[in-house]
């Protein structure tokens, strides 16, 4: 028996309900996964620019931040580049989003249970959303 032929039987196993609701996303993640804002990269040379990158060993998601600094500490600018699901894509856009205009600390003060929360992940995906917090 194939893998195909034999995930597909597996498949045929779970009950619908469960199919729905692992693949139901909420609205926002939605949107954020088909219109992601700010995504990008940023000038490394660039000394007003930072860079991160954040993974998660549960799910194998990867994401680089860049931010844009002023001299007086504000976000100008913020890039993302994530390689994952779409709530992990979702998060990222969102935080981008909530830091832009922010100084860096209170930027720092986001965390990823607000993410979650705003996006309306699942507990399951929880992990996904701390790529979005700094």
């Amino acid at each position: 028996m194939s893998l195909v032929s034999s995930s597909i039987r597996l498949l045929t196993k779970v009950p619908p309900a469960v199919l729905a609701t692992q693949a139901s996303y909420h609205e926002k993640v939605i949107d954020h996964y088909e219109n992601p804002r700010n995504v990008g990269s940023l000038d490394k040379n660039d000394p007003s620019v930072g860079t991160g990158i954040v993974g998660a060993p549960a799910c194998g998601d990867v994401m680089k931040l860049q931010i844009k600094v002023d001299e007086n500490g504000k976000i100008v600018d913020a890039k993302f580049k994530t390689f994952g699901c779409g709530s992990a894509i979702a998060s990222s856009s969102l935080a981008t989003e909530w830091i832009n205009g922010k100084t860096v600390d209170d930027a720092a003060k986001i965390k990823n249970d607000q993410i979650a929360k705003e996006l309306c992940l699942p507990p399951v995906k929880l992990h996904c959303s701390s790529k979005g917090s700094l």
